[in-house]
């Protein structure tokens, strides 16, 4: 039976992180004997850090991680890989838009493989948004060699592959980062259509020009890091 340790990133999510955590916990029962949760806390001001110490109380296989300062996505998405213990590795948003069962049909993920859930569609975008996801996506295959559906939601990988990668990234473009080295070491892809849940709680964390102009930057740094990473996979 394989283990598993699960982060939910949280930031702002005091109103759906208690159902997000119970119910990836009896997720995570129906899969395995042994499991972690990590709570990261990316500095919340809405009480966030206090439900989920809350919920670590009631749960000793609950472990919260809180920031002192704010790291966005791409450092709470990295403090998860660095913090893991277990064997198959994954992350959720605290805000409930991913549905935990759909982890169900992967009790057993294979050995070299990792699993990409993909939102078929998101109506909840705007026009512009979604222009910057097909951008991004373009962006994605023609330089990064990376071709999953959806490099942005919510994947499994492999501790000891994820741990093999030396990950250099702490900003929201980290997934493009994994799935790239993880495609060009002919790790194999299991994608899976994924259901995009509806907001009940707080403001979605869109895309900013600040964010943007970011991700810009942060894809010419991936750029190069990639060229050094093929580079080195070639002399080894």
């Amino acid at each position: 039976m394989q283990t598993w340790s699960v982060g939910i990133l949280c930031y702002n999510e005091a109103g759906t992180l208690e159902k997000v955590t119970t119910d990836l916990i009896d997720v995570l029962k129906q899969l395995t004997n042994t499991y972690e949760v990590l709570i990261v806390d990316d500095r919340s001001t809405d009480g966030s850090r206090v439900v989920a110490n809350d919920l670590a109380q009631k749960h000793p296989e609950i472990r919260v991680i809180t920031h002192e300062v704010n790291k966005g996505i791409g450092g709470a998405i990295r403090t998860i890989y660095d913090q893991a213990r277990y064997e198959n590795v994954g992350f959720i948003p605290g805000d409930g838009q991913f549905d935990i069962k759909e982890y169900l049909p992967f009790k057993e993920v294979p050995e070299n493989h990792f699993v990409c859930f993909y939102r078929k569609e998101n109506t909840s975008y705007s026009l512009f948004r979604n222009i910057l996801s097909l951008v991004n996506k373009k962006l994605n295959s023609i330089f990064l060699g990376i071709t999953v559906k959806d490099v942005n939601w919510t994947k499994i990988y492999k501790r000891k592959d994820i741990k093999a990668l030396h990950l250099e990234l702490t900003s929201s473009l980290i997934e493009s980062e994994v799935c790239a080295k993880l495609l060009y070491q002919k790790k194999r892809v299991i994608e899976a259509e994924s259901k995009y849940l509806p907001r009940t709680y707080g403001e979605s964390k869109g895309s900013s020009a600040r964010i943007i102009k970011k991700a810009l930057k942060d894809t010419l740094v991936l750029i190069r890091i990639m060229r050094k990473f093929r580079a080195q996979q070639k002399k080894a």
